[in-house]
């Protein structure tokens, strides 16, 4: 079973999934924001076999909630309802900064911000999983 991750944007979304085995991110797609999105990505997940998802918990610099949190919350509660998966929150921060530094900018810019993302997140499930 995979994961997804988000990089949640107003306008676009980027898109990664893990592979089988849950060891690694790997950038998928950048999706447009608009009102199809949630079907879309409940294509995804059935085609790649999703298990869960993962979505970027955005914070500012002294740690509170960007702007972007006001769509981020709503968003989470319609894809947990519509698709019938456990959706996370976890931490990023100027991911898609970081994504852009690594690959200069280009059209998959938001899926690499979103592998970015699910990579943390696999590495702390992972972590947890070992330590218990």
């Amino acid at each position: 079973m995979r994961t997804l991750g988000i990089d949640f944007g107003s306008k676009r979304i980027g898109i990664a999934l893990s592979d089988e085995a849950g060891e690694f991110a790997i950038p998928y797609g950048v999706i447009e924001n608009n009102e199809h999105i949630i079907r879309e990505i409940k294509e995804i997940c059935g085609i790649n076999n999703v298990a869960e998802v993962v979505i970027g918990d955005s914070k500012d610099f002294s740690g509170k909630d960007n702007a972007i949190m006001g769509e981020v919350i709503p968003f989470k509660t319609e894809l947990e309802k519509n698709l019938g998966l456990p959706v996370f929150l976890h931490p990023e921060f100027m991911t898609s900064s970081q994504a852009e530094r690594l690959q200069g900018k280009n059209d998959m810019l938001d899926a690499s911000a979103a592998a970015l993302i699910l990579g943390s997140y696999l590495e702390l499930k992972a972590h947890k999983e070992k330590t218990g």
